[in-house]
């Protein structure tokens, strides 16, 4: 099954780098030219190292750090849950699973990884003082300037990290207490300032002309079809979603259908949960849950990439299961190897290629 999976992710890096990256290529493109700008956080990076941006740059940073991010996971799950045979069906749930690499393979160029790779991180790193709540705090400021839809994607997900692993397990002080809050109104001030303060005031052409003296080869204008995104508003984006919503529900059973294939992945986190030693380790556990969710369905109701938000939801979980296993609890057996339901449906599992971005497949 890696190796399928290995090959499957293969299939889908070759079939992507044929496809023209309209969003992800203006995203290199834009930067702070103009004053403080939304979503400009890594094109202003790039522009240090390249005045010039290639249209290949997409393909080549967006491959380095899904590579990153699929190693600092491997890792991950080796601490986590060690990397032996009884192991592996759980890691071929999670690994190849449609949701995770393979979709942010689908995805490549878009910021949605950035998120995992910092949450990633701060599962690695020790949570020993309270420079793990500022690490977190500066995580999540840096993917709200990368893009603001983080505040709901990963961000809470970022948050429910820090609770499960620095507030849950340990004798909160004061100021603990402080840092929290701190941290907690950083955020919120920086994504009220990216949303209301971060579209374009210049007038589109002039931007568009600034993007184009940014390209390395001026003649792919049509790359630049999305630049009305920077002057787009949130009560905008909110009706283009609602406007789309009876076509997008469509796809709803087929995403209940890619969740119900990792059943065996839900009850082991469900097993894992009931097994916690503290009962108000369990609560903590079913709430930070919740809460990821509740974000994920306004993001729902905001934008309408539909595919990428169930996506990246999965992925949130996959996330809270490693930070839920390092809390004390009883022993809990891995997903079975050889129990027929779980082998076909992780060869399902397997065979499925990507989600996608908006609709399914």
């Amino acid at each position: 099954m890696i190796a399928l999976n290995a090959a499957v992710m293969l299939g889908v890096l070759l079939h992507k780098i044929t496809l023209p990256p309209f969003v992800p290529y203006i995203h290199l493109l834009v930067d702070y030219h103009f004053g403080f700008t939304k979503r400009a956080l890594i094109g202003a990076t790039v522009s240090v190292f390249a005045p010039k941006v290639p249209v290949w740059l997409v393909f080549a940073l967006g491959a380095a750090i899904w590579l990153v991010t699929l190693g600092l996971f491997v890792v991950l799950f080796r601490r986590t849950f060690s990397l032996g045979e009884r192991q592996m069906p759980l890691f071929v749930f999670m690994v190849g699973s449609p949701f995770f690499f393979k979709n942010f393979m689908h995805t490549l160029g878009h910021f949605d990884i950035y998120g995992c790779a910092f949450a990633i991180v701060l599962l690695l790193i020790p949570a020993r003082s309270i420079l793990f709540v500022a690490a977190a705090a500066a995580a999540s400021l840096i993917l709200i300037l990368i893009h603001q839809i983080h505040f709901l994607m990963y961000v809470p997900t970022i948050a429910a990290l820090v609770v499960l692993r620095y507030y849950l397990v340990r004798s909160v002080s004061r100021p603990d207490v402080i840092a929290g809050i701190a941290a907690v109104a950083a955020v919120g001030v920086l994504f009220l300032v990216v949303q209301v303060h971060g579209s374009m005031t210049v007038p589109e052409d002039q931007f568009i002309s600034h993007l184009r003296e940014r390209m390395a080869d001026p003649s792919q204008t049509r790359l630049l079809t999305f630049g009305y995104i920077w002057y787009q508003g949130l009560g905008r984006e909110i009706r283009d979603t609602w406007t789309r919503m009876p076509s997008n529900l469509l796809g709803v059973p087929v995403f209940a259908l890619l969740i119900w294939l990792h059943a065996p992945l839900q009850r082991y986190f469900a097993a894992l949960i009931r097994s916690l030693s503290d009962d108000m380790h369990r609560r903590a556990a079913v709430a930070a849950i919740i809460a990821v969710s509740v974000g994920y369905l306004v993001i729902f109701a905001v934008v309408f990439d539909y595919s990428r938000w169930i996506s990246n939801w999965a992925v949130c979980m996959f996330l809270l299961l490693h930070a839920v296993k390092t809390l004390p609890a009883a022993l809990v057996e891995p997903v079975a190897a050889y129990g027929r339901r779980n082998t076909v449906f992780g060869w399902i599992v397997t065979l499925i290629p990507r989600v996608g971005i908006v609709r399914p497949f």
